[in-house]
């Protein structure tokens, strides 16, 4: 099931999004399906007669874990960690899908990294790796967008990683995959830059919520980004990135100074 987040005229609503790609539909939900569960209105919108925007904003957090991908820690010249790399990155945050981004005054070297997100649907705590299916929601596909020079010089991440509109999610959230062998695609301003699969973490899916929720409680809607395959490159004025996730769908936004 393919969960979308838009707007029409009115305030922000959820839907099921049906149909095939290019002729998609949305059928509009009753209130917020992490609280209220999959209650369906009636309504029903065509996609291009609404704007898709970020699938979740998290009520609490958003946790991204870095040097995930043997390739991508190795083109960064760095050695895999031995536990996962943790970073948190506020609700401010969040683009969403065909959103124009900024790139922030203070860096010159701002990247685009693909990834998959996975979406928390209840509050957990100490989970085991067994049962973490059941505290997911869902996936959907985010670009972690990192100011190479501040990361650098800062000796931490929450500028570099947490600028405002630094994590686009979109276009939808996808509750049913199986996210053990995806591809992962980016494509800048229309070439094929990352091509990677998600068998190639180090860290996978279940490894990685049991860990970070040894830490700290998980709510639902909190997002987990796992990392980047390799190929990250620099952003400018006017390029345009997809990233794309077999099963979920292509994230796509634009960037200006």
């Amino acid at each position: 099931m393919r969960i979308a987040r838009f707007v029409t005229e009115d305030q922000p609503a959820y839907g099921v999004v049906t149909g095939e790609p290019g002729q998609e539909s949305i059928v509009q939900l009753v209130g917020d399906p992490f609280y209220q569960g999959i209650q369906e209105s009636g309504q029903r919108h065509a996609v291009e007669d609404v704007r898709l925007v970020a699938p979740i904003i998290p009520r609490s957090k958003l946790v991204g874990v870095g040097r995930n991908y043997a390739d991508h820690a190795k083109e960064m010249g760095h050695d895999l960690p031995v536990s996962p790399m943790l970073f948190l990155m506020p609700n401010t945050a969040v683009a969403g899908p065909n959103e124009p981004v900024t790139l922030p005054a203070f860096s010159e070297e701002v990247s685009y990294e693909a990834e998959l997100a996975v979406v928390i649907g209840r509050i957990c705590k100490e989970v085991p790796e067994e049962r973490v299916p059941e505290v997911i929601f869902g996936y959907t596909v985010a670009n972690d967008l990192t100011a190479r020079d501040a990361q650098r010089t800062d000796g931490q991440w929450a500028r570099a990683k947490g600028f405002d509109s630094s994590a686009p999610l979109g276009p939808w959230i996808e509750t049913e995959l199986d996210v053990e062998d995806l591809r992962i695609t980016g494509r800048l301003n229309g070439e094929t830059v990352q091509d990677g699969t998600t068998a190639d973490m180090v860290f996978g899916v279940a490894e990685l919520i049991s860990y970070i929720s040894q830490a700290m409680t998980l709510l639902p809607g909190d997002v987990i980004l796992t990392g980047t395959p390799a190929g990250v490159g620099l952003l400018r004025e006017g390029d345009r990135f997809e990233a794309e996730i077999e099963g979920i769908g292509t994230l796509t936004n634009f960037f200006r100074r």
